[in-house]
């Protein structure tokens, strides 16, 4: 298959459905996945919900109406925003290759700024003048070298990143909704990357983040990028969560060294002693990731028919197997694939089971295509 062939295009009404899938209770990223391999489109798989969300033990299951959905785009369009999905060419590549990617980003300034290659910068928010004079010289570098920068819009070294890279492009992944700009301080900042780069969000519009956001975004974050530099991180610091999810995913961790009895390169010393390579410029980054860049080719997937069809037909499951599978599981995450061989029954057909119980809010699912009782 040629690679044009690799992307979709959705239409108006795919892209409302899409929405209203994403925003419906209980359904994350990779429960949007599983709902259109399983249903072929958003639209069948919205027709199912209630059904699959009984099954799994829940009276029922909030879906957004059209109207909400269309709200929100309208909303969205207002202020600049677009909704790109996982499966159009605008979509960022690396992250796409990710199982929990975002099934619609909203993206504000230049599109086009999502599809080149990109390096993250993260660190302290408490950023010593050193550090941020560091963090500023190297996303400047890494600019130049061609490099879009993906930071999280934070105050601190994430603000010096930005503000280094507004000429040469920058990408800020936010933890609430592009209509709620966090820290507010940083409004004006989102508006100059605009201008040459984008805002993205996954939350609604209006969204204020909440504590636990921070950690959805930093994944967004790892996954558009070819690695991440740590500049500063304390040992309890949201930058190593982001460098452990980049780790997670297979993209190169970067740290600055940092003195010893600075609290704030507590945990930069650590990752560069778990492996991360050292950075004091610019060419240690570029020199690890000049042999990588390039590999592998992440438009496969995500095929949403454009035109109406036969329904897909799902995997079968029955009560037994249902009750099989509600035993096996418990607080510790299991693999499907040892689920399904313990249960003795089809992978398809396990699917479905889990599907409906994650519909229900019983189940959570982790990375590795684990599973665990909420």
């Amino acid at each position: 298959m040629d690679a044009k062939t690799d992307y979709v295009q959705l239409n108006d009404r795919q892209r409302r459905d899409w929405l209203r899938l994403i925003r419906a209770e209980n359904v994350g990223p990779r429960t949007f996945r599983s709902l259109i391999n399983e249903f072929g489109t958003a639209a069948r798989a919205i027709e199912r919900l209630p059904e699959l969300a009984r099954r799994g033990g829940r009276a029922g299951i909030r879906v957004p109406a059209e109207d909400e959905a269309q709200a929100e785009m309208t909303a969205a369009a207002r202020i600049g925003v677009h909704f790109v999905a996982i499966g159009e060419r605008e979509y960022p590549p690396l992250l796409r290759e990710t199982t929990d990617a975002p099934p619609l980003l909203a993206v504000r300034g230049q599109i086009e700024a999502l599809t080149r290659p990109a390096i993250a910068i993260v660190g302290s928010r408490n950023a010593s003048a050193a550090g941020s004079r560091f963090a500023s010289v190297l996303a400047r570098d890494l600019g130049a070298s061609g490099f879009i920068v993906v930071s999280g819009l934070a105050r601190g070294i994430d603000s010096a990143a930005h503000h280094a890279s507004l000429e040469s492009g920058t990408v800020a992944v936010l933890a609430g909704g592009t209509g709620r700009i966090y820290p507010p301080e940083h409004i004006d900042l989102e508006e100059q990357i605009t201008g040459h780069g984008a805002s993205v969000s996954e939350m609604p519009i209006g969204w204020e983040p909440r504590a636990r956001d921070f950690p959805r975004r930093n994944r967004i974050i790892a996954g558009m990028a070819y690695g991440v530099v740590v500049v500063e991180a304390a040992e309890r610091s949201g930058s190593l969560i982001t460098a452990r999810l980049a780790n997670e995913i297979g993209r190169e961790v970067f740290a600055v060294p940092g003195s010893p009895i600075d609290p704030r390169s507590g945990g930069t010393n650590r990752l560069i002693r778990e492996g991360a390579t050292l950075v004091t410029s610019a060419a240690d980054v570029m020199e690890v990731l000049s042999p990588i860049m390039g590999s592998g080719d992440p438009r496969a997937g995500w095929r949403e028919p454009l035109a109406d069809s036969a329904p897909a037909e799902p995997h079968v499951a029955d009560d037994e197997l249902r009750s099989r599978v509600a035993e096996l599981l418990s607080p510790a995450p299991v693999s499907i694939d040892e689920l399904a061989r313990t249960a003795r029954a089809p992978a398809g057909a396990v699917q479905t089971v889990l599907l409906e119980l994650e519909l229900a809010g019983r189940i959570e699912r982790h990375g590795g295509s684990l599973v665990s009782l909420r």
